[in-house]
């Protein structure tokens, strides 16, 4: 997935309103979490942008997350997975296979949507909150492992 440019410019407001810089390596980082279909961890983003230099890679992880433009999501370890947030990515879930860590971005059906939506303010409204997102992970064997 390539963004459009309308979608950099955001990103750039994003990152100025932290009085940061969308700089060259910010937007290559970018791009490469957009073009991947799943999570990547900091060692595969370096993997498919060998330019990135590994220290700017998390400095720069740090600062896409602190500006709402990268978000880190639950793996099968300690390893943190990063991608974009869904406000430039869309709305999507995860499956994770527990044995071997692969992640895999999944559009969830209207039907489901709709089911976790009612769920998650039946509980919200139980507790009196009110819910603004959801996110869900779902955990277990991928078909490579099923089979092994």
């Amino acid at each position: 997935m390539t963004l459009a440019p309308s979608l950099h410019d955001a990103i750039g407001v994003r990152l100025a309103g932290l009085d940061q810089r969308y700089t060259p390596l910010r937007r290559i980082l970018v791009e490469t979490l957009a073009a991947s279909e799943r999570p990547l961890t900091i060692p595969d983003i370096l993997t498919a942008a060998p330019q990135l230099p590994q220290s700017s890679a998390y400095r720069n992880v740090t600062t896409l997350i602190d500006a709402g433009v990268v978000r880190r999501i639950a793996g099968p370890d300690d390893h943190g997975l990063f991608e974009l947030a869904e406000e430039f990515s869309g709305h999507h879930h995860h499956l994770v296979c527990t044995s071997c860590g692969k992640v895999e971005d999944v559009a969830p059906s209207e039907r489901l949507e709709r089911a976790l939506g009612d769920a998650a303010h039946t509980l919200a409204d139980a507790h009196g909150y009110q819910v603004t997102e959801h996110r869900v992970e779902l955990f277990g064997l991928c078909p490579e492992c099923t089979t092994a």
